[in-house]
């Protein structure tokens, strides 16, 4: 069977993590660590994950042509943030979104990695 390669992104609001307390990070976590347990029901497999420091932490470069330009900070303002990926294959898309319903509820972006 063939598997596709896929990179969740996973993006919520910085500021609820930094309120919530430790029962909610607890839940979080937990979340987390089904979603790793689970993955063979789904037919996913795990190349990379992360967790992302703060977007303070961020820089950003734009390049045009021979000219660099470098700001601090994410690429746009925006209410939710990027705060971590995991990389997977799995056999199809629709097993990815089903398992990734196993995650806290963030806003999760899933994109296909290109084959070259």
């Amino acid at each position: 069977m063939s598997t596709q390669t896929f990179l969740l992104l996973m993006y919520a609001a910085e500021g609820d993590w930094a309120a919530a307390d430790e029962a909610t990070r607890a839940e979080y976590y937990r979340q987390h660590g089904e979603y790793d347990e689970r993955a063979a029901e789904f037919g996913v497999t795990f190349l990379a994950g992360e967790a992302l420091q703060s977007v303070t932490t961020a820089v950003t470069l734009r390049r045009a042509g021979e000219d660099a330009e470098i700001t601090d900070g994410p690429f746009a303002e925006t209410a939710e943030q990027l705060g971590g990926f995991y990389l997977v294959t799995a056999p199809d898309r629709e097993s990815v979104l089903k398992h990734a319903l196993l995650l806290p509820e963030y806003t999760i972006e899933v994109r296909e990695i290109m084959q070259m």
